[in-house]
């Protein structure tokens, strides 16, 4: 007999046909009490489960006593209980190499409608106001040559340096838990601490993790350590900046500009003030979102749901610990 899954998120049909070769699937729109009665008939003998978003916790755990593996369609998991998920015997699969060029891509992408004011002056053309040579007004600021520093030096960050530092000549300064020594070799990045770089970088990219040590890792304090001309990009996780001393920066003039792919409330709350905000660009946690970046994804979350079921885990696995039980 196959092993039953719970799949709660759609996923392109080839990718649903190659899960029913070796599961019975049962699938869901999410996690929601909308799907009660069904999901938790379906969670009582669900061996594994796929998706993305939901909160995954001792409560829910106890609704799936035969859980063995859980695969999340993203490289984040701060939505798991992983001690909870240990405590289980559960594993946590998810897909931290299918998106990295993809979001380093964004990254610099915020970095560069920020500094040129892409979306303001676009809107400005829409709305008329472009009736003549353009002045001060519409200028933004040089990205080429200046100074990126990064915050974390994972696969991410590698990607986005090599960007920086081939495609805008720009030097990169890093600050993580240890010395990396590809990004030191290849882009000549500098690894410093959390006070120099906010001093010295002209954009300061976030591509960290949100943990109990990221949390509110850039607030107050360090705002206000940064270049009065410096610009503030979050494409790692919402929480890791303190919104609201972020707001107050910007509405105070203590640093330029920002541009946020995540916020601490996702969707962002409609009227919260970064939407008032000219010197800011805010997208909707677009990091990923590509159609080949997103099929990507669902595909090795797929891979990762198989190998963790049928023993053959290399990669991708959160607490690779438990398979050394």
């Amino acid at each position: 007999m196959k092993p039953s899954i719970v799949l709660y998120k759609t996923i392109p049909d080839d990718l649903r046909e190659r899960l029913d070769q070796y599961f019975t699937v049962h699938a869901f729109d999410g996690l929601h009490p909308d799907n009660s009665a069904a999901l938790e008939q379906a969670l009582q003998q669900a061996e594994g489960i796929l998706g993305s978003g939901g909160k995954i916790d001792e409560t829910f755990l106890q609704r799936a006593p035969k859980l063995r593996a859980a695969s999340t369609i993203s490289v984040g998991y701060d939505n798991f209980d992983v001690e909870a998920l240990n405590a289980h015997n559960v594993l946590l699969m998810h897909t931290p190499t299918v998106l990295t060029e993809t979001v380093a891509d964004t990254l610099m992408s915020l970095v560069l409608a920020s500094a040129r004011r892409v979306v303001e002056v676009a809107e400005r053309v829409k709305s008329g106001e472009w009736q003549g040579s353009i002045g001060p007004d519409w200028y933004g600021v040089d990205v080429h040559h200046k100074t990126l520093g990064i915050l974390g030096m994972g696969r991410i960050g590698l990607a986005l340096a090599q960007r920086a530092h081939f495609g805008f000549g720009m030097p990169v300064l890093y600050n993580a838990r240890r010395t990396h020594q590809e990004a030191e070799q290849r882009f000549n990045a500098r690894r410093c601490d959390l006070d120099t770089l906010l001093a010295e970088s002209d954009f300061i990219c976030i591509t960290l993790p949100l943990t109990d040590e990221t949390f509110h890792m850039i607030g107050r304090e360090q705002l206000a350590k940064m270049k009065q001309s410096g610009i503030l990009i979050n494409a790692g996780r919402g929480p890791v900046v303190d919104e609201q001393a972020l707001i107050d920066a910007l509405q105070n003039g203590t640093i330029h500009a920002a541009g946020l792919d995540v916020f601490e409330q996702e969707p962002l709350p409609v009227d919260s003030p970064l939407l008032k905000l000219p010197n800011v660009v805010a997208l909707p946690h677009i990091g990923s979102a590509t159609h080949e970046t997103r099929y990507g994804m669902a595909a090795c979350a797929v891979d990762n749901l198989i190998a963790a079921l049928t023993g053959t885990v290399k990669e991708n696995c959160v607490n690779m610990q438990l398979l050394e039980k």
